[in-house]
């Protein structure tokens, strides 16, 4: 296909190639517009497919969490449901229940002191699902401070300054003000250092981050509850934690199993994870669930109907597609927790093993290894050059079809820029060799410019 275009240089027209067009087809049609007359599935397919084809390959992106590889039986059983609506239980009770299985053998998974007590649901993903928790605890806090007659105005959320732009969003939202407490080369996570500044009696919670977005580390839970409990001794304050496991509460399970994390650490009320990332769903899937059920307060749930009996449902979202809520309980079938062990140890052997090559790179320095979950992030070395930048790496690497992401660290940390390479189910042994070698000849051809490379305007970190 072809494209007309204005004297400015919009585009006008999508011309339709004359291979593609059948007899009597109109070969134009505006593009920002609807079209007058109908066009053949067979010629409306091509011209999306071959637009899309445009975008980047999945297997070489190795900036995103999210999955993008399911085996034949999840495409085929993905086609056979795509058309059922997660909201509508009294139409899909079937796959309702399927809901309902699947939380509480993540609660089972997170060590949920009772998983038949606790509650929790499926979400588009774990963005939708942070949201949850964190309203959750604001009501909760809410309805303390009223109970006891104090002002429920003000409220804040302690967080560390390298979270997902989600807690920023929340924060936003439902005004909530957000306590961001900065990371920094001695604390690289939010590790209980100096919390009790920014901690009051207004923090409905802090959010503690298992495998950080900018670098995949793990903060530590266990210890944040205990600085959390030296505070109340010292303050009388009880402060709640929320665990963002977005890709790590998918991956500690299994490849950590005797860290403390979750619901064994006593202050945490809640946690979320996507199932599209580690939890190897396609996209579109998040879970958040709560200890026990007095921790979702009743005035945020609503009862729906169905086979006779009432269930609760707390959301965000009305309408949204419930193949991805069977696709993750297949995923639950097929693997167990063996399967789950063995897929995520092989993503991160070979995020191990990039880390180590990557990291014995004169020109690099690693920030993490690959020790949680399957990321990890570097750095330049201390004066190895000031001709090139992890950027102008970036860019050769795309040249080569790959997308490895350069980008600032935040807050006190912003003049410091790093790279991150993401390890999903897919990045082969192989691929991870052809993907050093191009690091490699990227690097050699860099380090021949005499002079700095021209700086280019840089956005921040978005992904």
């Amino acid at each position: 296909m072809s494209d007309r275009h204005s004297v400015d240089g919009s585009v006008e027209d999508l011309v339709v190639n004359p291979l593609f067009a059948r007899p009597g087809e109109a070969r134009r049609r505006p593009r920002l517009q609807l079209g007058e007359q109908p066009m053949l599935p067979e010629t409306a397919y091509q011209l999306v497919h071959d637009e899309a084809m445009l975008d980047g390959n999945a297997r070489l992106n190795l900036a995103t969490f999210v999955g993008t590889w399911m085996d034949d039986e999840a495409r085929r059983l993905y086609t056979e449901t795509f058309d059922k609506n997660m909201i509508d239980k009294d139409e899909y009770p079937s796959t309702a229940a399927i809901e309902e299985r699947c939380w509480k053998i993540i609660a089972d998974l997170w060590h949920a002191p009772d998983p038949a007590a606790s509650i929790g649901c499926s979400t588009v993903g774990s963005s939708e699902a942070c949201m949850l928790g964190g309203l959750a605890l604001k009501r909760r806090w809410q309805e303390a401070r009223r109970a006891q007659g104090k002002s429920a105005d003000g409220p804040n959320l302690v967080m560390s300054s390298a979270v997902q732009v989600v807690w920023e969003k929340f924060c936003n939202y439902w005004d909530v003000e957000p306590r961001f407490v900065p990371i920094s080369e001695q604390h690289k996570t939010l590790d209980g250092f100096k919390l009790r500044e920014y901690v009051d009696e207004n923090t409905i919670g802090v959010v503690s981050i298992l495998g950080v977005t900018y670098t995949g580390m793990y903060e530590p839970v266990a210890q944040l509850n205990a600085a959390l409990d030296e505070i109340q001794r010292d303050t009388g304050l009880d402060i709640p934690i929320h665990v963002d496991g977005a890709s790590g509460a998918m991956v500690a399970p299994f490849l950590q199993p005797d860290l403390a994390w979750d619901f064994r650490v006593p202050r945490v009320a809640s946690i979320n994870t996507s199932g599209h990332k580690y939890g190897l769903v396609y996209p579109g899937m998040g879970w958040v669930v709560w200890r026990s059920r007095d921790l979702l307060p009743d005035s945020l749930v609503f009862k729906v109907s169905y086979l006779g009996g009432d269930m609760p449902t707390f959301a965000l979202n009305f309408s949204r597609p419930g193949a991805q809520v069977l696709l993750q309980y297949y995923q639950f079938l097929r693997l167990g927790r063996e399967g789950y062990r063995e897929v995520q140890q092989a993503s991160q052997d070979v995020a191990k093993f990039l880390a180590e090559r990557i990291g014995a790179m004169d020109a690099f320095e690693l920030w993490n290894d690959a020790s949680d979950i399957p990321v990890f992030a570097w750095r330049h070395a201390s004066g190895y050059t000031k001709n090139w930048t992890l950027y102008d790496l970036s860019d050769r690497l795309r040249q080569k079809g790959w997308l490895v992401p350069a980008y600032p660290m935040p807050d006190s940390l912003a003049d410091m820029t790093v790279q991150r390479i993401v390890v999903r189910n897919g990045l082969s042994v192989d691929l991870a060799r052809s993907l050093l070698k191009d690091i490699e000849e990227s690097v050699h051809y860099l380090d021949r410019f005499a002079q700095p490379l021209p700086a280019e305007p840089r956005s921040g970190f978005h992904h």
